[in-house]
């Protein structure tokens, strides 16, 4: 028995995520190094982790919704860039500031276990209802708004 294709693409899109999340995290840190862009070695590195970060996050929505995806890309770069600061740039580490972490994972794991709901129901919609052929199917329009999901 294989695997949902639905299920598989969520499953490609959440890897290309957390692969980007590690570019806005390399991008965020290295752009404190650049000194305002006065250093050459920062500054290259944090382009180059912008542009790979964006081009990653890309990927990572095509399969992914775009306000799932950027929210849970920017929640795990903001959450990493403050760990990492804590340790490279010796920045303190707050209560308040890990109260906010947890508020942070947690709309994020919210927004990850909604995704794969939302794609465990649109997979069984689409294995019952067969597809419609014919006339009055080529006549129907499709939709072109947002979709709303529960």
């Amino acid at each position: 028995m294989s695997a949902d294709p639905t299920q598989q693409n969520q499953n490609i899109g959440w890897a290309w995520l957390l692969f980007s999340s590690l570019f806005e995290i390399t991008f965020a840190l290295s752009t404190e190094a650049t000194h305002a862009f006065t250093r050459l070695g920062p500054s290259l590195l944090t382009a180059v982790a912008a542009a790979v970060g964006i081009y990653t996050l890309s990927q990572a929505l095509k399969y992914l919704d775009v306000g799932v995806g950027y929210t849970v890309w920017a929640g795990i770069g903001g959450v990493g860039t403050v760990v990492f600061g804590t340790l490279i740039y010796d920045e303190p580490m707050t209560v308040w500031k890990v109260i906010a972490f947890v508020l942070i994972i947690g709309g994020g794991t919210s927004l990850r276990i909604t995704d794969k709901i939302a794609a465990d129901r649109k997979a069984r919609a689409s294995a019952v209802a067969p597809a419609a052929t014919g006339p009055a199917a080529e006549a129907r329009p499709t939709p072109t708004g947002p979709r709303l999901t529960s």
